[in-house]
């Protein structure tokens, strides 16, 4: 009798185990309500303006290449590490093997090669809402920049078809990502002082409606 009590118990916790384990498993859910009525006050405070000219834009301007951060580690490294799971990492700290989510278009990917580590609010894109007038080290700092939720970890495909838009004409093909997307091009954008244009502001407000 011991036995087959013991040998329940063990199922019972074994029912409860799984759909913990699922849960624990589950990409990050949305923003949560309180998140976007803060977005929509930073949103509000953000100046409108047309875009400006693309002329003189370079990739270099803002990254002739990834900040270190860490030792031997640098900004992408750090968000391919932070963002992935069971990383394993080689002695220069480049991600070797791995599993990671892309919230964009709800891919789980088993290769380093098959991710980007994407710029939220685009470095042409920002160039054009103010960053052209920046000094070259306020230019560095934003793409490298692990504090503010301007660098995430993307399937490559995702990454391609966004480039250099703005959510007035792109947006992540999972809809459930949207809010956290929002609420993350505003948090961006407050931060460094860049405008929004007009179209701007009415799509990522139509996505902060999503919000739970």
């Amino acid at each position: 009798m011991i036995f087959f009590r013991r040998a329940a118990e063990a199922a019972v916790l074994t029912s409860l185990v799984v759909p913990i384990a699922l849960v624990v498993a589950a990409p990050p859910a949305a923003a949560e309500g309180g998140s976007a009525a803060r977005a929509r006050r930073l949103l509000d405070q953000l100046k409108v303006a047309r875009p400006l000219p693309i002329r003189g834009y370079s990739h270099r301007r803002f990254m002739p290449r990834w900040a270190h951060h860490k030792g031997t580690c640098d900004a992408r490294e750090t968000v391919l590490s932070r963002d992935g799971r069971r990383v394993r990492r080689n002695a220069a700290c480049h991600p070797v093997k791995g599993v990671w989510y892309s919230p964009y278009d709800g891919k789980w990917l088993k290769s380093e090669r098959l991710v980007d580590v994407d710029h939220v609010v685009p470095l042409a894109y920002a160039w054009r809402s103010g960053a052209s007038r920046w000094s070259q080290a306020k230019r560095r700092a934003f793409a490298n920049d692990l504090t503010r939720p301007e660098l995430i970890t993307v399937s490559h495909s995702a990454n391609l078809a966004k480039g250099g838009q703005g959510p007035q004409s792109w947006r992540p093909q999972r809809r459930a990502h949207w809010c956290r997307y929002a609420t993350s091009w505003i948090t961006v954008k407050h931060h460094y002082r860049l405008f929004v244009t007009r179209r701007e502001r009415v799509a990522l407000l139509n996505m902060l409606r999503t919000c739970r």
